[in-house]
């Protein structure tokens, strides 16, 4: 399936997913991963609501839901007005990578793209994707072996959407969707069947 060409839409659930070119790592170390989620706050927030996250070295996934496109052209106010809004989302993706890339080769003394172009978008289109999707996000540490226990990971939404301060996760949808915090930590808990999922995910 191709996952990089679709075009994004204003209301629509994504699954973003992109890796370091030929896979190479695009946090070298700890104060990377709060940088990037700093940006990701300024470039991705305005155009997106997101659901989910989880940041490895070399590749991330997000589950996100692109906002009406009303409230898009109202925070750009005229700027990128000749633009379709498909284009203003994925450059939002774009931006971001570009920033990002940007301050990490100053910092590392590196030069060239940091990201894989484009990035892979796989519209989330059932509640049982959804459900699963998360699922396959916060538990990605554990399934490529970077920690034993995915709870114990530190760069995942998973203990975001069980704290009580705020965020700018929407945490609240997310409990609402598996019934609550118990039933968000007993599906986490469970073994999920991830076959219809994992066939349209290119591995990293």
């Amino acid at each position: 399936m191709e996952t990089r060409k679709a075009q994004l839409h204003p209301d629509k659930y994504y699954h973003i997913y992109n890796r370091g070119i030929n896979g190479q790592n695009i946090f070298l170390e700890e104060k990377n991963y709060a940088y990037f989620l700093q940006k990701y706050a300024q470039y991705i927030f305005p155009f997106f609501d997101t659901y989910a996250y989880c940041l490895l070295k070399n590749h991330f996934h997000l589950l996100v839901q692109a906002k009406p496109e009303n409230d898009i052209r109202l925070f750009l106010n005229g700027k990128h007005k000749e633009k379709s809004i498909s284009w203003i989302l994925s450059n939002s993706f774009s931006s971001l990578f570009k920033s990002y890339a940007q301050a990490i080769n100053k910092q590392y003394g590196r030069t060239g793209g940091l990201f894989e172009e484009p990035f892979h978008r796989i519209e989330v289109n059932s509640d049982s994707y959804f459900l699963r999707l998360i699922y396959y996000i916060h538990t990605n540490p554990q399934k490529h072996g970077f920690v034993l226990d995915f709870r114990d990971y530190k760069h995942s939404s998973y203990h975001s959407h069980l704290l009580t301060k705020t965020t700018k996760l929407k945490k609240e949808n997310v409990l609402e969707w598996f019934g609550g915090k118990e039933g968000f930590i007993e599906f986490h808990s469970q073994n999920q069947d991830m076959g219809h999922i994992l066939n349209l995910i290119v591995e990293f």
